[in-house]
């Protein structure tokens, strides 16, 4: 069945259960690790698994499972909104085109957040942002992202492309 699940229309960007519209009624996990984390965190994106182990068993479930709601996993976003991370998930959204995320976000004050789904989404702005305010992981990572998300649309369209020789 699985062979099947790749000529599925493309699914529509899930919103959480509370919508991106309200603001935050508590305290999300912060943002603020270590540059060596985050890199570990950006080759793990980019398919490493020994550093994906290593974060799992250090206990950045969090990044793990943000690695996976990159990949698109239900689970993994499900995991991220029920254990207190909404702004990873709305990171991800907005860099899949979500405006009403990328809003959520300046208006809750992820700037960081904001201009890493900008620049994902290839606004130069964003990059130039994150370059200004940012560090050199943070930028690394949001390249990173940017383009594993491209190669996922990539190979979204081309699934989907239809041969001119049928």
């Amino acid at each position: 069945m699985g062979f099947f699940d790749r000529f599925k229309k493309k699914r529509k960007v899930r919103v959480p259960r509370e919508g991106f519209n309200k603001p935050l009624t508590f305290t999300p996990q912060p943002f603020d690790y270590h540059p060596k984390i985050i890199l570990a965190w950006a080759k793990a994106i980019e398919g490493n698994e020994e550093l994906l182990d290593y974060l799992w068993e250090q206990g950045y479930h969090e990044l793990v499972m943000t690695k996976y709601a990159i990949f698109l996993k239900d689970k993994a976003r499900d995991w991220l909104m029920e254990n207190n991370y909404p702004h990873f998930m709305a990171l991800i959204h907005a860099a899949e085109g979500n405006k009403e995320a990328l809003n959520w976000l300046a208006k809750n004050k992820f700037f960081l957040f904001y201009n890493m789904a900008l620049a994902i989404e290839g606004e130069n702005k964003g990059f130039v942002w994150i370059n200004k305010n940012s560090t050199r992981e943070i930028f690394m990572l949001t390249k990173v992202i940017k383009s594993v998300k491209d190669e996922i649309e990539h190979e979204h369209n081309e699934l989907h492309k239809r041969s001119r020789y049928t």
